[in-house]
């Protein structure tokens, strides 16, 4: 293949992105929605209240009767939670109520419970009302038709408690797209392995697996793969119907780095081959026959801040979400030299203070085999290409790494 140009970070998501179509959609029950994404605009079924009810304990009354208070107004009934008073409320009358139920006929307010005093089959009240006063008016929330949630947003618990105000069982979700994913590397070992000699614990797979569940998609783990043409044509056959393949590894320009010509036979068309920035330089993107494939560096950093860059849009796009980098402002914790060519994510601490930006402190080590760096982590500070030296407490972009 001829050598490319190494592409922007932003024309490499765009083109991702681009290239990407939503997966199928399903109806859902509410139990099982939460972290999905809504396909289909969710509308009320009814209104909420439903009527004009009680917001306090108290007496029902009309408000003209209160303006003169204290005043002494005749008790002709109750309406209790889940229950109601069924006749009309007169002048100079009051009916017992408790909060949730429906305001009688003929009520305009409620006069909470601490300003009355009970008298036999009387009650004095002791304070003036205006009509409307301690009363959820029909409507309040939501009215039958609305619209409550629309198509695109990702469910939180609290949107699944609105749908089921709602009156809606079930809702319609995009499809959780099953990422497909493997290792190549005769080098490479299980977690738990007793590794041989010149042999490594593989991070990347347990890893990859845990930023695809939190992104909403499923992760379909395919193994580790040696080293050998074969072996990787065999693995991604594995993918079988996975939304997307991922492979970790192999992509490079080394006598080992396989998964191009393996895959070549079988109808890998890449689009692009490497990018702009560091970690991460060996990036690969194409499709597999009508599959999109995207190739991580095996690096494990590399590999978890390309997943971070590239793969969670991806998903999020897949499943119609939100495909952006939520990045934000941070004042730099310590001096930083010119950046080169590349865009750089510079792992850093982030600390958070009280009514100022936070401060994002870089790593002292910036070396790509460390995952402890990126553990500790709270951002990462994003470096255009070419940008200059940088002094502490001037601000700097970052993406932060934890809600």
């Amino acid at each position: 293949m001829a050598q490319q140009p190494l592409l922007p970070v932003a024309d490499a998501r765009a083109r991702i992105l681009a290239s990407l179509h939503t997966t199928q959609t399903e109806a859902v029950p509410l139990s099982e929605a939460c972290g999905r994404v809504i396909a289909e605009d969710a509308i009320a079924r009814r209104t909420q209240p439903p009527a004009d009810l009680s917001a306090m304990d108290g007496y029902a009354v009309k408000a003209a009767d209160t303006a003169s208070a204290p005043m002494r107004l005749k008790i002709v009934g109750e309406a209790p939670a889940g229950g109601a008073f069924t006749g009309e409320l007169m002048p100079g009358e009051a009916v017992r109520i408790f909060t949730g139920a429906p305001l009688p006929r003929g009520a305009d307010a409620v006069v909470i419970q601490e300003n009355t005093a009970r008298d036999g089959g009387n009650v004095v009240v002791n304070e003036t009302v205006r009509p409307g006063q301690h009363v959820r008016p029909a409507g309040l929330d939501f009215r039958a038709g609305d619209i409550g949630l629309s198509v695109g947003r990702r469910l939180s618990p609290a949107d699944i408690a609105f749908a089921a105000a709602m009156n809606l069982p079930a809702l319609k979700v995009y499809k959780r797209p099953v990422i497909a994913f493997f290792s190549t590397g005769n080098e490479l070992v299980p977690p738990g392995t007793d590794p041989g000699p010149n042999q490594i614990v593989s991070a990347n797979n347990d890893g990859l697996a845990a930023l695809i569940l939190e992104a909403g998609g499923i992760p379909l783990d395919l193994g580790i793969t040696a080293d050998s043409e074969s072996g990787i044509r065999a693995a991604a056959e594995r993918a079988g119907s996975a939304d997307m393949l991922v492979t970790l590894g192999g992509a490079s320009v080394g006598d080992h780095d396989l998964v191009q010509s393996a895959l070549t036979p079988l109808g890998l068309d890449i689009d692009f081959w490497k990018i702009a920035m560091r970690p991460g330089k060996p990036l690969m993107y194409g499709r597999l026959g009508d599959k999109p494939m995207l190739g991580l560096p095996g690096n494990p950093v590399s590999a978890m801040v390309c997943a971070l860059l590239f793969l969670k849009p991806a998903i999020a796009r897949l499943q119609g979400g939100d495909t952006a980098l939520h990045t934000t402002l941070a004042r730099l914790g310590a001096d930083m030299a010119a950046n080169d060519s590349r865009e750089d994510y510079v792992r850093a601490s982030l600390d958070h203070i009280h009514g100022e930006l936070p401060v994002a402190t870089p790593a002292r080590i910036q070396d790509s085999s460390m995952l402890s760096a990126l553990a500790r982590a709270g951002c990462l500070i994003i470096r255009s290409p070419h940008a200059p030296a940088t002094k502490a407490s001037e601000i700097v972009t970052v993406l932060p790494l934890r809600a």
